[in-house]
């Protein structure tokens, strides 16, 4: 971005004195700014999640707001004056001047979103699932390693403490070897019939840009703005909302990446429209040099590991269970406990490896900036994200799924294909 920064300089001095519209020519990788710059960032979606977005990248420049609901984008630009509105992302991205696009629409739409920014040469931060499919996760993260852009999901908790000194314990071998974990948290999406009320669309919703690249289907308002992860048009329930949060913390600390086998363990029958409202999944990781492999199980509804009914864990809320040969260690977002706990009376935690986050979209920003990878880039959560949205799929089948990573195939399981593989209407594409 070398050749834009004298530009630049000149408009920064020129808005001391006169009102400047600052969106200029995108010239190259953004990370050649100057320390004293700041990014240029344009945001699709503006409420809820996206919101939350917007606002931890307030400490760069806003230059464009997004949204397809016309409530949702006034409200934000009410916030940020500066910024330019639009409702079709595809024209944010016509214009120039933009260094990075965040990206915090449904999931349905993340990849389109996403890839087209990355092949327009922006930087992405995208929230998580990184894509509703796992062929669209793929064809992201490849896109991204392609350009050679910065890029971070919205697994935001990755950023806190807690998390960090977790992965050093276990990293420490302080319960020794793990290969066992649990994984749970309450609530569900899910179990709904197919709206059929047609209720005409809201004057302030371009309800037609919102579907984007999915099958056309009638409004309604059970859709959106937040129950579309009930749908598998549109999301993948509690283990596509939740599991890349949760799967982050086991996948850090014990260097996991693609499951080789996953299969349901118990669950309710399949439904063609809505994920399920509980489910126990079971993934096999492979061994990992000298680590073992590790049977990792997710539950999400009301179910939890038997650990519990057997009185061998404390009361506790959401959370993952690691099992070594020398103890377990519990924790959540914020907590963690080695168990038992006479087994670590007076243990010594190991000194600290891993840094304090400066802020996880902020680590994003910087990067994007100076050079460097952020620890959740599309290289780390892309994997991440597949391992995820394979239990939804060994739930849709209802078989065990041997998983083919390189080929993208479910072994022996020819209608997983339909469940893997993204299919667009006509007008839409990577």
């Amino acid at each position: 971005m070398s050749s834009s920064l004298s530009r630049r300089r000149f408009l920064k001095r020129a808005a001391q004195t006169v009102a400047v519209t600052r969106l200029l020519s995108y010239a190259g990788p953004a990370w050649a700014i100057s320390p004293n710059e700041k990014l240029n960032l344009a945001v699709i979606g503006c409420a809820n999640q996206a919101r939350y977005d917007l606002d931890n990248v307030a400490h760069e420049n806003i230059v464009v707001l997004c949204d397809v609901d016309e409530l949702f984008l006034n409200k934000a630009a009410a916030t940020y004056t500066g910024a330019k509105k639009a409702r079709d992302f595809r024209r944010v991205l016509d214009l120039k001047g933009i260094d990075a696009v965040v990206v915090g629409t449904p999931d349905h739409t993340h990849a389109v979103i996403s890839a087209a920014a990355l092949h327009s040469g922006r930087h992405v931060y995208c929230e998580k699932p990184l894509a509703r499919t796992i062929s669209e996760v793929r064809a992201v993260t490849e896109l991204a390693r392609k350009k050679k852009l910065v890029t971070q999901i919205g697994t935001q908790i990755h950023g806190g403490a807690n998390y960090r000194r977790v992965v050093e314990l276990i990293q420490a071998g302080a319960i020794g070897t793990v290969a066992e974990v649990h994984v749970w948290v309450g609530g569900g999406f899910g179990g709904r019939r197919r709206p059929t009320a047609t209720p005409p669309v809201p004057k302030n919703l371009e309800y037609d840009l919102w579907l984007g690249p999915v099958e056309k289907r009638p409004y309604s308002p059970e859709y959106l703005p937040f129950d579309w992860r009930h749908w598998w048009a549109f999301g993948g329930g509690t283990l596509a909302d939740l599991g890349c949060h949760h799967f982050d913390l086991s996948h850090w600390a014990l260097g996991l990446q693609s499951p080789e086998r996953v299969r349901v363990v118990d669950g309710p029958t399949p439904d063609p429209e809505c994920p399920p409202p509980w489910l126990i999944v079971e993934y096999t990781y492979p061994a990992r040099g000298a680590k073992p492999p590790v049977k990792l199980r997710w539950y999400h509804g009301d179910k939890r590991p038997p650990h519990f009914a057997e009185g061998k864990l404390p009361k506790w809320g959401n959370g993952t269970l690691f099992v070594g040969s020398k103890g377990m260690l519990l924790a959540d977002y914020g907590s963690l406990a080695l168990l038992p706990e006479q087994d670590f009376a007076g243990y010594q935690r190991p000194a600290k490896s891993i840094a304090d986050s400066i802020g996880h979209h902020r680590e994003w920003t910087e990067a994007c900036k100076h050079g460097g990878r952020p620890l959740c880039s599309f290289d780390y959560s892309g994997p991440l994200s597949e391992s995820v949205l394979l239990g939804n799929v060994a739930h849709r089948t209802g078989k065990e799924i041997i998983w083919n990573s390189a080929k993208m195939k479910a072994v022996g399981v020819p209608e997983a294909d339909a469940f893997i593989h993204h299919k667009y209407r006509k007008g839409w594409k990577l």
